[in-house]
């Protein structure tokens, strides 16, 4: 096991990474804009073209902002899932939260399709896709958590999530079916995912809710770590098991559900950061790897941007393709090495 000063040595690594990484993502884009400027920018200066104040402020600091809330918090609600469920494969929406988060989007997009009404005109304009996701994914909590207190082990729980997923999938293809090609096409850039689109007002909600669910995973580390062992070692070590449950999927449910919310479904980010934090931090102590995933949660996320950006061209690549392209090999990788993911 490492000690104290090597792990505070990986945080301040990891700490500069991010802020390398972050200042990085502000600078580079479809503009030009010089690093000088760029801080001048950041710290309320007037830099030589208003308009790069204006691209710098009100689209890629938020942008950046959203891309550290969304994959620390993607990373550490994967951490829970593989923690809770024993099972290096699961992730963050193990539990259907992005299927519910879609179904809702579908009834809102692909819904005119079936009812031939727009379920839009009910909502609130450029917050109606956000409401939407939150109401699905907040659906299928409601209907996991009715059970959690019900059955005796948490792969119950793990299967009835994918039972859930499975069901709401399968109404998103019905809606599918009989939507026009607008509708599917917008419902498909919507699942794509993107870090452009949340306001300043969107990111403080976004940054209330990832607060609230990292302080719950906190209260819960003692928890996480007596699951390592087994359920019988946690009820040993005077765990309430059922309550533990409760709230770590309360937890992951805030984390993964106000990001897909934000942000659309980001796949592989919960799945492979654990697994990455564990090789080079070696602990299985979760307050250990719970900020250390949230940093490599974030960083990789922010590379992830920086290269979904493609800098200098006026093209931009979906955020959830990047973050497949690079995490599957990681997890195969993983496996490949044929070494203990787990435990």
């Amino acid at each position: 096991m490492k000690n104290q000063k090597t792990y505070r040595f990986y945080f301040l690594v990891l700490t500069l990474i991010l802020i390398i990484t972050f200042i990085i993502s502000i600078s580079l884009g479809t503009v030009s804009i010089p690093l000088r400027e760029v801080i001048i920018s950041l710290f309320d200066g007037e830099p030589l073209k208003s308009s790069w104040k204006y691209i710098i402020l009100d689209y890629r600091l938020p942008k950046a902002i959203t891309a550290i809330l969304a994959g620390g918090g993607l990373a550490v609600s994967g951490l829970l899932m593989q923690t809770l469920f024993r099972n290096p494969l699961a992730g963050p929406f193990v539990l259907g939260l992005s299927s519910g988060a879609s179904l809702g989007v579908a009834l809102l997009i692909l819904g005119t399709g079936i009812f031939g009404i727009s379920f839009g005109g009910f909502l609130l304009g450029s917050w109606s896709l956000v409401i939407a996701s939150a109401f699905g994914s907040f659906l299928v909590l409601l209907a996991v958590l009715s059970v959690t207190f019900k059955v005796k082990d948490t792969m119950t729980i793990l299967i009835i999530g994918l039972m859930f997923g499975s069901v709401t999938a399968a109404v998103v293809s019905v809606l599918s079916y009989f939507s026009n090609a607008e509708q599917l096409q917008q419902f498909v850039f919507w699942s794509f995912g993107t870090l452009g689109n949340v306001s300043w007002n969107g990111i403080l909600i976004l940054f209330f809710c990832i607060t609230i669910g990292l302080w719950i995973s906190f209260l819960t580390t003692k928890s996480l770590n007596a699951l390592l062992l087994g359920e019988n070692y946690a009820k040993s070590m005077g765990v309430n098991l059922k309550l533990a449950t409760f709230w770590i999927i309360v937890a992951t449910s805030l984390l993964a559900g106000s990001i897909t919310a934000f942000a659309g479904p980001i796949a592989f980010v919960g799945l492979a950061v654990p697994h990455l934090t564990r090789q080079y931090f070696n602990s299985s102590n979760h307050m250990v790897l719970l900020p250390a995933v949230f940093l490599s949660g974030a960083v990789l996320m922010l590379i992830c941007d920086t290269v979904a950006q493609l800098p200098f061209i006026e093209l931009t690549l979906p955020i959830n393709a990047i973050t497949s392209l690079l995490g599957a090999p990681v997890v195969i990788w993983l496996l490949v090495r044929k070494r203990k993911l787990f435990f």
